[in-house]
């Protein structure tokens, strides 16, 4: 295929890419107000259900060009939810010299040449007024430079109180829509999740895992796609029946301790390790959008 063509062809996967992002945020989004609408029982049956505040978000460039941007959702205060953000973003430009040198640390050829990229995906992070009912991450993405492109994404369960069906559901569920690309898809993305969410000094796990994959690219981008597609599909089903199931239990003040002791661990991950907070403040993001992830409140002993 010739170079125009090719490059053609990767601007409208870049187009068809963006498109599902936007669209799995609105459908997360309408489930998320669902649950809220539908919680007529609890400690805040009588308030208003929660609704997402929308703002959008733009990348800081250096030069003051445009360099795309997203919308920002974060819900606040509601009957299920204490707080949730889904952010869905496009943006491209040209990474700075610290940003080149982590990819260039990764494998990715030709920052110093061409340090140019275009990044899409959706994230979200919820956290939960019931402690009984577990926080969660999720996020998809693509990623392009003029050398290559890739995936990655999962979803992780991430309860101050465990329960071992809450966990074997997520589980099966992640499972169910990764198998029709492969048996080896589950178990390869279960043990990078269970690696890649360890907390070293802390010396455990942030939660009870799920599915990640990083860096993911075959070859054939409409194969890579409609996995990633699949395990951002995985995420409703996988936890909005588990939230169903726990946001009635009754708690008690020790119950919510634990969950703000446990929300301690979940901010000193996002904080220190993870990956997406490092490159999004890195590279210009807002802010905001990209520490949406931080809890509401949170302890340490």
């Amino acid at each position: 295929m010739a170079e125009a063509a090719i490059a053609e062809e990767m601007e409208a996967e870049k187009g068809q890419a963006s498109a599902w992002f936007r669209q799995l945020r609105d459908e997360i989004v309408a489930a998320f107000e669902g649950l809220e609408d539908s919680q007529t029982t609890g400690p805040f049956a009588d308030t208003s259900p929660g609704r997402f505040e929308v703002t959008e978000t733009r990348r800081a460039s250096d030069d003051g060009t445009d360099a795309g941007g997203g919308l920002m959702s974060v819900m606040r205060g509601g009957r299920v939810f204490e707080k949730v953000g889904v952010n869905v973003s496009t943006v491209y430009g040209s990474l700075g010299e610290a940003a080149q040198k982590a990819m260039a640390a990764r494998g990715v050829p030709g920052m110093e040449s061409d340090p140019r990229f275009w990044a899409s995906g959706i994230s979200l992070v919820a956290h939960m007024q019931n402690p009984h009912t577990p926080a969660v991450h999720m996020n998809t993405r693509m990623f392009w430079t003029p050398h290559a492109w890739w995936f990655g994404g999962g979803s992780d369960l991430n309860p101050c109180i465990e329960y071992a069906e809450d966990t074997a559901d997520f589980h099966a569920v992640q499972k169910a829509h990764l198998d029709p690309h492969g048996a080896a898809h589950y178990p390869k993305l279960k043990a990078w999740a269970d690696e890649y969410f360890f907390v070293p000094h802390r010396g455990r796990a942030r939660g009870v895992g799920g599915i990640f994959m990083d860096d993911y690219s075959t070859g054939d981008w409409q194969a890579d796609f409609a996995l990633t597609q699949d395990i951002g599909r995985a995420f409703l089903p996988a936890f909005v029946p588990i939230t169903e199931r726990r946001r009635q239990t009754p708690w008690t003040e020790a119950d919510k301790d634990i969950q703000l002791v446990h929300r301690g661990l979940y901010a000193e991950y996002n904080l220190v390790y993870d990956r997406g907070t490092k490159f999004g403040l890195a590279t210009g993001h807002d802010a905001n959008a990209v520490l949406m992830s931080l809890p509401p409140l949170a302890k340490w002993v």
